[in-house]
């Protein structure tokens, strides 16, 4: 089995947060939340706060520079994230339509690297 993220992509485009409008897509999403346990693939999931609250580091050179945000400009972003144990990619691309249907957003699917053998 694999392990797959299924990343909600925010957009520069989105309308301004709405609790009250966004009350059936949080309920559309535990939905889908539900079903993932039920069906024993769930391994982890969660929204993201916005943008605006995200803190980059770059370690990268002979000292590590803190900067608020990301660190490029960015017209779309990852609002949440589910991490799936699943057979293949064909499966993960089930969840990911039933994911997006419940989020209204898109949903990108991407495996992750195998773990390397135990020393």
């Amino acid at each position: 089995m694999t392990q797959y993220m299924l990343a909600v992509h925010g957009t520069v485009d989105d309308p301004e947060f709405d609790l009250e409008a966004m009350q059936p897509v949080f309920e559309a999403v535990d939905a889908v939340n539900k079903k993932m346990m039920d069906a024993g693939v769930w391994v982890f999931g969660g929204g993201l706060e916005p943008i605006d609250v995200a803190t980059t580091v770059d370690n990268t050179g002979a000292e590590a520079i803190v900067t608020d945000g990301p660190f490029a400009e960015a017209k779309e972003w990852i609002g949440g994230f589910w991490i799936l144990e699943l057979p293949d990619l064909d499966a993960a691309l089930e969840w990911a339509t039933e994911a997006s249907k419940a989020c209204q957003g898109k949903v990108e699917v991407r495996p992750f690297q195998p773990e390397p053998p135990a020393a």
